[in-house]
């Protein structure tokens, strides 16, 4: 009997089962990145503490890595994307060398090697539009299944506000901050999902996609992020520009930024109006500005990898507003002072050369394209909101990146 071949067409939007078959097929380090995918973004060893008993994400990477080298259809991929990675691991490394505190810019190395690593497995691994849309796939529901949860939350609250906003599960998206971010990350992807999917699937189907994009803005208005919420204005001003002068999507916009307008708290409100004063702001202010100062005394490799706060409580203690000093809450002053101007430049091209790719693949009206357009706003989202949050060594552009470049590189294959 012959084996049946399965096309993307034929998972459209979650048929389990065909996908199931399509996987079986598969060989290891397709698996392994999947699994490692899933354990960092849901987090089941923590959810079950009885199977906290290995580091899943790096036993996941290292399987990945293994069956990378032994799997037939892996082939090198080349993108430019890879040159400036080299390029910014490398000065990482550098600045690691000339750091003002060694011990611990060494001890936090892997912050940023994880994710040299995982992004090469993602492009060279994820090589075909099967196991694109599936590795996306495990993507939007680990992170809905956050937002969900959270907005779930918000609401059972009555939709008020409280300083700590909301907390995800343990891990990166604890915090409320990131857990804005990774909603931010989520809203574009899925809303682009909807759009690509809705004319191809159930009702039912399309029902789930509404939550997938709906439940990530309730999250991060409940979030209490200001930085996070200012993003979304900026993601939904550029996605809907185009409707601004079409009678019915304009209808759904006010309707929908009057609802958002309406379920921000009042609080929220006038923690906007308070912006600069407070002393979250203060504190923020001062860190960039010494930061900058930090960045110019050492234009080559910054103070050293995560060496900000230690110098900061060593050479500015009398603009500590808090007991201790945290990383800058800006992603930018955060990689310059980790590692100078050179690898600042990089990180920046890395991020410009993300909406290079999203533009260029979205102009193709294809499920592909439209993943690839919110994949692009899921950066632009981390990059506004990274303003004021430290979150450089996060999944949020390192995997967004990585499957941009391999839908780029998927879209190379087929011209051929």
């Amino acid at each position: 009997m012959a084996t049946q071949i399965y096309t993307v067409d034929d998972f459209y939007a979650f048929k389990v089962k065909n996908m199931w078959s399509y996987c079986k097929t598969q060989h290891f380090s397709f698996w392994a990145i999947c699994c490692y995918l899933f354990v960092e973004f849901v987090r089941p060893q923590t959810l079950i503490p009885a199977l906290n008993i290995l580091p899943w994400a790096m036993l996941f990477i290292l399987l990945a890595a293994i069956g990378a080298m032994t799997d037939p259809s892996v082939k090198a991929v080349s993108n430019f994307a890879n040159k400036l990675m080299v390029l910014f691991l490398l000065m990482i490394i550098i600045s690691i060398g000339f750091a003002q505190y060694f011990d611990l810019a060494r001890k936090e190395f892997m912050q940023i090697f994880n994710w040299f690593v995982i992004y090469f497995l993602i492009i060279n691994i994820v090589n075909t539009r099967e196991r694109a849309y599936i590795f996306i796939l495990i993507l939007l529901i680990a992170s809905a299944k956050i937002a969900i949860g959270t907005s779930k939350s918000w609401a059972m609250r009555g939709f008020s506000f409280t300083a700590w906003g909301l907390s995800g599960p343990a891990g990166f998206f604890q915090n409320s901050g990131e857990l804005a971010i990774l909603m931010l990350v989520l809203f574009p992807l899925a809303f682009y999902m909807y759009q690509a999917l809705k004319d191809k699937v159930t009702k039912w189907e399309r029902g789930i996609l509404i939550l997938f994009w709906v439940c990530p803005i309730l999250t991060i208005l409940g979030a209490s992020s200001r930085g996070a919420q200012l993003a979304l204005a900026v993601q939904l001003v550029i996605m809907f520009r185009k409707s601004m002068f079409k009678l019915k999507p304009l209808i759904g916009v006010v309707i929908l930024c009057g609802a958002i307008f309406y379920l921000l708290p009042q609080e929220q409100k006038d923690r906007f109006s308070n912006s600069g004063d407070d002393k979250t702001s203060q504190q923020r202010l001062l860190y960039w500005e010494h930061g900058w100062e930090m960045l110019k005394e050492y234009p080559l490799t910054g103070v050293g990898f995560f060496n900000f706060a230690p110098y900061y409580e060593d050479f500015y203690p009398q603009d500590m507003l808090y007991p201790r000093a945290q990383l800058p809450h800006n992603i930018f002053i955060q990689v310059g002072t980790d590692a100078g101007f050179i690898a600042l430049f990089i990180f920046m091209l890395l991020i410009f050369y993300c909406f290079v790719l999203a533009i260029k693949l979205g102009k193709h009206n294809s499920v592909d394209g439209k993943f690839a357009a919110g994949l692009g706003f899921g950066v632009l989202g981390f990059a506004i909101a990274g303003q004021f949050v430290t979150v450089t060594y996060y999944p949020f552009l390192w995997i967004n990146l990585g499957i941009l470049v391999a839908l780029n590189n998927i879209t190379n294959q087929q011209k051929k």
